[in-house]
């Protein structure tokens, strides 16, 4: 059964679905002007003034809902991810995460600008929208086996990805730091998402406010404190990045294409642009203007890739730690990135084990609010409370239990849901396109 949900899984993540994802965020960048890049400074003033924001139609502000999609986004992509990417692919693979977040930016802006354009308000009074409720109310009734897909995929994949593997290596990270049972990692982690999960969006959104700025700057200063240190080295690290990425032996060896496709898929993982998941958040924003939302919902892509994932990569890449030691192999995961922090910080792997920690905690909060919303989408506000109940016994399941077989169910089922929403945003391109170009973006 592993072996062929292996195939599966492959077929999936194979270079057909990454090169569309990747082509999609070019068509998307190229329609729209590269207007992703060059309202970076535009994105980042509207975020820092919603903080202070209460008005407009919606349940969080716009930060609110920024911080409750990096919470399920920030996770084992940026430790673990950009380490296995390098650890198969090489540097050079970092230049391919870069690329494909770079383009994954159009696609966070156009999905997050559709999600608030086609949203609805629910029997309790909430902002609902993401994918499903794009492709219903955008594409039309006649559409709707897909939304249903996009639902289906969406809440599955949440137990499994977004909760269950997560609660695992939570527990397992606790176990081996600090010698905790993984059942009390289990319990105690259970009552602090129930209550969060009860509150609905707004306390998850409070909550991701506080705790995802603090594990960021945490992380990723003691990232830039180790950099700082080695800043003569920087300049060098990069160039790497660049050769490796074209190198003529790569190219040559036919090696090139396994570091495009890991670069691809480890960055997709990462930013999870065209997955359909953060505009789920982004919906229930105020003031829902859909092009202000998704300026904003684009920030998650570059806070993601090019800021936290380049901070690990390039600690990475100095510190020597991807090398093959002599008579033995180069560490490999998460354990490649605390050899790396830990050469160039004392305590550092303890920093990379507390970064995992509060990570993966966050990417349980948050995906529950995707699965949530995906259910509700399928059966209705009936299902929100049973929903929120089972969430909380998985959080002690996945502690105790071990996911292998669940991890590469859920990573199926995680990128089954690109295709729907890939179909919508093709389809729906000249309504983003012609929304873009009617706005008036402030200087």
């Amino acid at each position: 059964m592993q072996d062929l949900l292996n195939q599966i899984n492959s077929v999936v993540w194979g270079p057909y679905t990454l090169w569309l994802i990747g082509l999609t965020g070019l068509y998307l960048m190229v329609g729209l002007g590269f207007m992703p890049l060059r309202r970076i400074g535009y994105a980042v003033r509207q975020t820092w003034a919603s903080i202070r924001q209460s008005d407009g139609e919606g349940d969080v502000t716009a930060f609110q809902s920024l911080m409750t999609a990096l919470a399920a986004t920030i996770g084992t992509g940026n430790v673990a991810g950009v380490a296995g990417a390098i650890g198969v692919g090489g540097p050079g693979a970092v230049f391919w995460m870069w690329l494909i977040a770079l383009v994954g930016m159009a696609t966070k802006y156009a999905e997050s600008l559709l999600a608030v354009h086609h949203r609805e308000v629910d029997e309790l009074g909430e902002h609902v929208g993401g994918p499903m409720y794009v492709i219903r109310n955008g594409l039309g009734r006649g559409w709707g086996w897909l939304a249903v897909l996009f639902a289906l995929f969406g809440t599955l994949a949440g137990f499994g990805i977004g909760n269950g593997v997560q609660a695992h290596e939570l527990a397992k990270a606790l176990n081996v730091s600090l010698g905790i049972p993984p059942l009390v990692t289990g319990v105690v982690f259970a009552a602090i998402t129930f209550a969060v999960i009860i509150g609905g969006i707004e306390r998850i959104g409070r909550v991701a406010s506080a705790v995802v700025p603090f594990m960021a700057i945490v992380y990723v200063g003691g990232a830039l404190t180790i950099l700082l240190a080695h800043l003569g080295e920087i300049p060098a690290a990069l160039a790497l990045i660049i050769q490796d990425a074209f190198s003529a032996q790569a190219v040559a060896g036919g090696a090139i294409g396994v570091m495009i496709q890991k670069g691809i898929a480890r960055g997709v993982f990462s930013n999870e642009a065209g997955l359909g998941t953060a505009p789920i958040a982004q919906a229930a924003a105020k003031p829902g203007d859909p092009v202000l939302q998704g300026s904003v919902a684009m920030l998650g892509t570059f806070i993601d890739t090019i800021i936290v994932c380049t901070m690990t990569a390039l600690v990475i890449v100095i510190s020597g730690a991807w090398l093959p030691m002599e008579g033995a192999t180069a560490p490999q995961g998460v354990a490649l990135t605390m050899a790396a922090f830990d050469w160039g910080l004392p305590g550092g792997a303890w920093l990379v084990t507390f970064g995992t920690v509060f990570f993966t905690a966050t990417t349980i909060l948050g995906w529950g609010y995707y699965s949530e919303r995906c259910l509700e989408f399928l059966v209705g506000v009936k299902g929100i409370k049973p929903f929120r109940l089972v969430w909380v016994a998985v959080v002690v399941l996945g502690s105790v239990a071990s996911f292998d077989l669940i991890w590469t169910v859920a990573d199926i089922l995680n990128g089954l849901m690109a295709i729907p929403n890939l179909i919508s945003l093709l389809l729906l391109s000249s309504t983003v396109f012609q929304l873009t170009r009617q706005y008036k973006f402030e200087r």
